[in-house]
């Protein structure tokens, strides 16, 4: 078995910004409008700032340049890819540092979008701005190669690209130009193929298409048959993962039918306790994901609760096409939890392979 995450990550630790790690950066002074380039020391406490929060509010008031937030950003990146090594992952994103969410980040990106105003995501304390397409969708190019060649260049295990799938980014958009919202969504799954044909050109092991809307709307299965076959289209459908959460599966009988080679699935109390008899049909041959540490609740799982959960597989799931994780981004939580939630659950694994 190995051990993964789902997408997101934690983007501001709870700590002072004074105990945070020091980088060769660019020196940044509090009483200025500009900032020239220079090596950070131990204790220099005029750098760039190590808070994204902060980074963020001092680019709004134009004290930030574009490229100096980049750099805030690829530190925060490099960080929190380290964390995800030192927990002890097996295969780690880059925490969608860059992101201000699922839908934003690529939407923002799409000719043809628009942004609006601020929606509630899902039954979640977090919000998103809500995507328009208020003209027709079209990419210049990759949307994610960049960030993914990044991570993947300060990275010592495997990074995988997550993102939303055609169906949640249309669900949670909203279509002002296209005649329907299949053909909307269709719009959509065209691109994001693109995307995924060039990611997986560029030596990325794992697309990860994420699809909880889904597990809402049931009644649309048809249509995200549909939407994944044209997403998948001459890609190589065992690099391909569909990740659902926030629900279960009762109700999509061929969902295991789809053309993915893996299906990572919600399996916490909260969400998935009805998912697991569902296991009993899991197609040999494919992956697993196992969704078992909850990343809504920062209440934090004992290894003996993890490892209980991992031994309720069914016989006929083989537990070498097994990747337990959280059973969805990590961004809900403090970022010391986080790690501390995905330490516990490695040691889970360690010790059931044990």
């Amino acid at each position: 078995m190995l051990t993964t995450v789902v997408g997101n990550y934690p983007k501001i630790a709870n700590r002072r910004e004074s105990d945070a790690p020091k980088a060769a950066s660019a020196t940044f002074n509090p009483n200025a409008t500009s900032i020239t380039t220079a090596t950070a020391t131990a204790g220099d406490n005029t750098t760039l700032p190590t808070n994204l929060r902060r980074a963020l509010a001092l680019f709004d008031e134009g004290k930030l340049t574009a490229d100096q937030l980049k750099e805030v950003q690829d530190n925060i990146t490099i960080e929190v890819i380290k964390e995800q090594e030192a927990a002890g992952l097996d295969i780690i994103t880059d925490g969608h540092i860059r992101w201000a969410d699922d839908q934003t980040y690529i939407a923002g990106k799409i000719k043809g979008f628009t942004l609006s105003g601020l929606l509630r995501y899902f039954d979640s304390n977090t919000y998103y701005r809500q995507p328009v397409a208020d003209g027709k969708l079209s990419a210049a190019g990759p949307i994610l190669l960049a960030d993914y060649q990044f991570a993947a260049a300060h990275a010592n295990k495997p990074v995988k690209v997550s993102l939303d799938g055609p169906y949640t980014l249309a669900r949670l958009s909203k279509n002002e130009h296209y005649k329907s919202d299949e053909d909307f969504a269709l719009a959509l799954a065209d691109i994001l193929n693109a995307e995924a044909k060039a990611l997986l050109k560029a030596g990325a092991p794992i697309i990860q298409f994420d699809e909880p809307a889904i597990l809402r709307h049931k009644g649309d299965f048809a249509l995200f048959a549909k939407l994944m076959a044209r997403l998948t289209a001459d890609l190589d459908q065992s690099k391909l993962a569909l990740y659902t959460y926030f629900g279960n599966l009762d109700g999509l009988d061929h969902y295991f039918e789809l053309p993915f080679g893996s299906f990572g699935i919600d399996l916490t109390d909260d969400y998935g306790r009805d998912s697991w008899a569902w296991l009993n049909f899991f197609p040999k041959g494919k992956t697993l994901g196992l969704g078992i540490v909850d990343a809504r609740n920062t209440r934090l799982e004992t290894v003996a609760e993890l490892v209980a959960k991992i031994n309720e597989l069914p016989e006929n799931i083989d537990r070498s096409a097994v990747q337990v994780s959280p059973n969805c981004g990590l961004e809900f939580l403090p970022r010391e939890r986080a790690q501390e939630k995905l330490t516990r659950m490695v040691e889970a694994v360690k010790s059931v392979s044990r």
